[in-house]
């Protein structure tokens, strides 16, 4: 089960007037130069102007984040998208299918400026998407702008997907912040490259291989456009606990991920126990967390298939694990 770019989900009316008084202070933080955190589909996010350099590497200090890799520029609208990078056929159709949503389109840059050379990691390129939380394209209309909003978590570890873990994270550092409740998908956006030649698939996610072969045909791999996405570094999403992936039980101290049908424990974390990939999915970065609190000598995560969100899901864990997936 992966993403359906027509389903926008629920919250698109009106919103009520606190949210609106928050949207509304989240917006003029953005524009004075401060860190906002920011509920979206995929996880939470830590929130910049993408075009104050200042701002953005505000993000890189709060983080720890290595500064070679490059931000997603978040925007309120294709149109808005349009106007920073350079869409051809192939990306405006994937934006009408996907976006609102949890896609990740890498296109050349238009206007530097909208968003930062810092934010681009010194590329030619930009990461763009519009994000289907209706929270945080309240508040990027509001601002009028791009904001980068890399996961909120400190660089390298798990990514979060409550208000709560985004706060314990990087809250301190936040001038504003916004509670839109557990994330949906709970695994970062899909990331592909539309430039010369073949759509590339950078980074797996929620919008799954199939579902873009759909509207643009065959997928290229990452091969040297892997530098242009985020997340790709091979020691990610990680917690303190060492993780061992494909593990069919559990040794003597570790805490267990599992999925599909498995006893309860204490030390078991079920990511599905009906085995359905969009809830593990969901729980994986919550319960990666959830299992390195009671602190284990390692995490052991059950085998995971490969089909659809399965890509994603294990790319993510060799990631936690080590691995360059």
């Amino acid at each position: 089960m992966g993403f359906d770019g027509r389903d926008r989900g629920a919250g698109e009316g009106q919103l009520q007037a606190d949210r609106q008084a928050e949207v509304a202070a989240a917006a003029e933080a953005l524009r004075a130069g401060g860190l906002v955190i920011l509920p979206t589909e995929t996880v939470y996010g830590l929130g910049a102007n993408a075009a104050d350099p200042a701002a953005v590497a505000a993000i890189f200090e709060a983080k720890g984040r290595p500064r070679f890799n490059p931000l997603i520029a978040h925007v309120a609208d294709l149109e808005t998208a349009a106007r920073i990078a350079v869409f051809d056929d192939r990306a405006h159709a994937l934006a009408r299918e996907f976006w609102p949503g949890p896609l990740t389109i890498v296109a050349p840059i238009r206007d530097p400026e909208a968003v930062c050379d810092l934010a681009r990691a010194g590329l030619d390129t930009v990461a763009i998407r519009v994000p289907g939380h209706p929270l945080s394209r309240a508040v990027l209309a509001a601002f009028g702008g791009a904001v980068v909003a890399p996961s909120a978590n400190r660089s390298g570890r798990p990514s979060p997907t409550t208000y709560d873990d985004a706060m314990a994270e990087t809250g301190d550092k936040a001038a504003a912040h916004l509670d839109g409740g557990p994330c949906a998908v709970g695994l970062e956006s899909t990331v592909v490259s539309v430039l010369e030649g073949e759509v590339r698939l950078l980074r797996p996610g929620a919008v799954t291989r199939v579902q873009l072969q759909q509207i643009v045909g065959r997928l290229a791999e990452a091969q040297d456009d892997a530098k242009r996405s985020p997340g790709r570094l091979a020691l990610h999403y990680a917690p303190d606990a060492p993780v061992r992936i494909n593990a069919k039980t559990p040794e003597a101290g570790e805490a267990y991920l599992a999925f599909g049908p498995w006893p309860e424990s204490p030390r078991v974390f079920n990511l599905s126990p009906t085995g359905d990939l969009a809830e593990a999915a969901a729980n994986l970065f919550a319960f990666l967390r959830a299992a390195d609190r009671i602190r284990p000598s390692a995490i052991a995560v059950a085998p995971i298939p490969e089909e659809g969100l399965g890509e994603a899901i294990n790319d993510r864990l060799r990631r936690a694990a080590g691995y360059v997936g």
